[in-house]
């Protein structure tokens, strides 16, 4: 083993939770004094992620936006962008329909044409993002890494029809309650960017996760825990169920470290 990669919301993040446990960051510790990387893998922005990881913050890695931007060190290691017209195509699609909200990724910000102000403070305060507020799509220059739909009546019931239209092109799956996300990359490819800069091989890696955009992920490593509470089809594509991520990995670093 060398390196753990964990979702966060769901997985690590149980029951509403907004912090990382200590007891997670002691385990973190713990596996780089034996040469073992962590890797927080989550469709969140970097921001975010680093606020939620602040004790370790400059110690483990970071893949981003469902792995469509990866952090170490303070530095890219690699992103995978969404073609600029199919990224605008998308949001024009999110913001046409009247409960949901649009969520668009650049490297390190997150773009907003919010319809309600709450909106902007759930993204800013809950989410921890940083925020850019902006008065139309033409005024994002970046590269878009991911588009996001914040649904408030449920993902579910908008996922075929925004999502029908580009399940052929992109990645489009259901991150959360509220969230259904459209990227070219996915976690799977976050992980494929780590093991060429760090010359790793996906044997080497453990994976965590609860929801569809976990899938590639879990079948990417070379061992794979779905959380118990996981869709089915999550469940099936994991070597193994687990409850809480800090009970197993107390259990596999005394598999192999004692």
């Amino acid at each position: 083993m060398k390196l753990i990669a964990s979702d966060l919301d769901g997985t690590l993040l149980l029951n509403g939770s907004t912090q990382v446990s200590d007891e997670l960051f002691r385990l973190i510790d713990a596996y780089q004094k034996q040469g073992v990387l962590f890797c927080a893998a989550s469709g969140r922005q970097y921001n975010s992620l680093r606020g939620l990881f602040a004790p370790v913050a400059d110690d483990i890695l970071y893949l981003c936006e469902n792995g469509a931007v990866v952090f170490y060190k303070g530095k890219v290691l690699g992103k995978t962008c969404i073609p600029r017209e199919d990224a605008l195509s998308i949001c024009r699609s999110i913001l046409a329909r009247p409960h949901c909200e649009v969520l668009i990724s650049g490297e390190q910000t997150s773009y907003l044409l919010p319809k309600q102000d709450d909106y902007v403070d759930h993204i800013r305060y809950f989410v921890g993002n940083h925020v850019t507020l902006v008065p139309s799509l033409d005024a994002i220059e970046e590269d878009i890494l991911k588009v996001s739909a914040f649904c408030r009546n449920g993902a579910a019931e908008n996922e075929e029809a925004l999502g029908n239209a580009w399940k052929d092109r992109l990645n489009v799956a259901v991150s959360g309650r509220q969230w259904l996300d459209f990227t070219v990359a996915g976690k799977e490819d976050g992980l494929e960017i780590i093991r060429k800069a760090l010359s790793l091989q996906p044997e080497d890696m453990v994976s965590f996760g609860d929801n569809f955009n976990d899938l590639g992920m879990l079948r990417y490593t070379g061992r794979s825990y779905a959380m118990r509470t996981a869709p089915k089809a999550v469940r099936e594509a994991a070597d193994a169920l687990c409850d809480r991520v800090e009970e197993t990995l107390k259990e596999l670093y005394r598999e192999q470290f004692e």
